[in-house]
Formats: structure tokens, C-alpha cells, sequence
């Protein structure tokens, strides 16, 4: 079982840069691909990006290439999410998942675990 908990989230303006965290639970966390996604009101859970448990390979929505970096401490337990040059079209409900199979993958039935997800309110 892993429980996932977001945190980072918050009103900033255009141009501006936030840092979201997904800390976990579990001893195994290490071994599980992640993911980030979002959600505005009214619209699809989108991906946005993943990295994989051991080499930390990564992958990104084209979207956010070029402005967001994934990463992770297997050491705390946490992936993070460094947005950065934000526009007001990224504000969303950011989700982070997690996936036994340590993969880095867009598809969302491939999780297995979600956290409750954090507001970005991105302001022009």
C-alpha cells in the first residue's frame, strides 16, 4: 500500500515558478514509476509528466517541455514537480500516481495509487 500526498501548490503569476511535492509512504516507493497529472474544472485528467523508479528516465507532455522538470529522492520519499515560467492555461488540480511496475507512462489506468491533488491558480 502507498499513500501519496501532494503539497506546493498556490496563486502565482504568469512567468512566475512553483515547486510541487509528492511525498509517500511505503518502503517500496522506490521501485514505483510516477506520474504527474492535472485537471481544470470542467476538463480531462491530463498528463503531464512521469519518471521511472530506478534510472529516473523521464517524460513529458509537450506542453510542459522546456518549463516543468520531474525528479525524485528515493531517499525522502518524494517526486517532485519544478514548474517554472507558468502560464495562466497550466492553472489546474495537480495530481501525483504511483505505478508497481516502475515505468514512466501517460496512461492512467497504469496507477494504481493517487493523492488527493493540489491547486495551481496561475493569474495573468
Amino acid at each position: 500500500q502507498v499513500q501519496l500526498v501532494e503539497s506546493g501548490g498556490g496563486l502565482v503569476q504568469a512567468g512566475g515558478s512553483l515547486r510541487l511535492s509528492c511525498a509517500a509512504s511505503g518502503r517500496t516507493f522506490s521501485s514505483y514509476g510516477v506520474g504527474w497529472f492535472r485537471q481544470a474544472p470542467g476538463e480531462e485528467r491530463d498528463f503531464v509528466a512521469a519518471i521511472t523508479s530506478s534510472s529516473g528516465r523521464t517524460y513529458y507532455a509537450d506542453f510542459v517541455k522546456g518549463r516543468f522538470t520531474i525528479s525524485r529522492d528515493n531517499a525522502r520519499n518524494t517526486v517532485y514537480l519544478q514548474m517554472n515560467n507558468l502560464k495562466p492555461e497550466d492553472t489546474a488540480d495537480y495530481y501525483c500516481a504511483a505505478e508497481p511496475w516502475g515505468t514512466a507512462t501517460r496512461d492512467t489506468q497504469r496507477y494504481y495509487y493517487w493523492g488527493q491533488g493540489t491547486q495551481v491558480t496561475v493569474s495573468s
